[in-house]
């Protein structure tokens, strides 16, 4: 097969994971998905020699650094139109959330956005995008044992940042300091 074949093949087997990929990671901006997947596989089309017998991952890699891209980007314009004064607030829009705004497993999403976002990462690979290990190591471009290590971490990090939410239930106290006890002959 040629390099356009693998690359042509790639595109039709992964895209729609890519773009679930991109869309899981930017949370509700919708606009922006279309033109992240569509970069990543115009890096994919410039580079299709490098192109992996097993493309996803790499695909996942390649996706990081276009959602870094599009982040920063994003950050830029929000700055520059809160410096000019025109967003929404200064127009006296409003967005409440309605009764439906408190979703299921919410507090796992609250507990996965404390953690830095190569923590995030490595958890959203495994548990949203399914990889093993070994395709972990290639979307992250480090080997195997690191990637290991930095899902390990990640997962500790994370139960710990789910005991810190979880509210502590009320020490009782011990019933022998609330009333006598009674003694009782036999």
């Amino acid at each position: 097969m040629s390099n356009d074949e693998i690359f042509a093949a790639a595109y039709r087997e992964h895209y729609w994971a890519v773009s679930r990929y991109v869309a899981r990671r930017l949370d509700g901006r919708a606009g922006e998905v279309e033109e992240v997947v569509a970069e990543v596989f115009t890096v994919a089309w410039r580079r299709r020699a490098d192109l992996p017998a097993a493309a996803l991952p790499w695909l996942y890699g390649v996706a990081r650094n276009c959602l870094a891209n599009a982040v920063r980007g994003h950050g830029r314009r929000r700055r520059l139109v809160h410096r000019l004064g025109n967003d929404d607030t200064a127009h006296g829009r409003h967005i409440a959330a309605g009764p439906e705004a408190d979703t299921p497993g919410a507090w796992v999403h609250e507990a996965l956005t404390r953690l830095s976002a190569a923590d995030q990462e490595v958890l959203r690979l495994t548990a949203w995008e399914q990889l093993g290990i070994e395709e972990v190591a290639v979307a992250l471009g480090c080997g195997s044992r690191a990637a290991s290590m930095r899902l390990h971490r990640a997962r500790r990090r994370l139960r710990a940042e789910i005991d810190r939410m979880r509210p502590q239930p009320p020490i009782a106290e011990h019933a022998c300091t609330t009333a006598p006890k009674e003694h009782g002959h036999g």
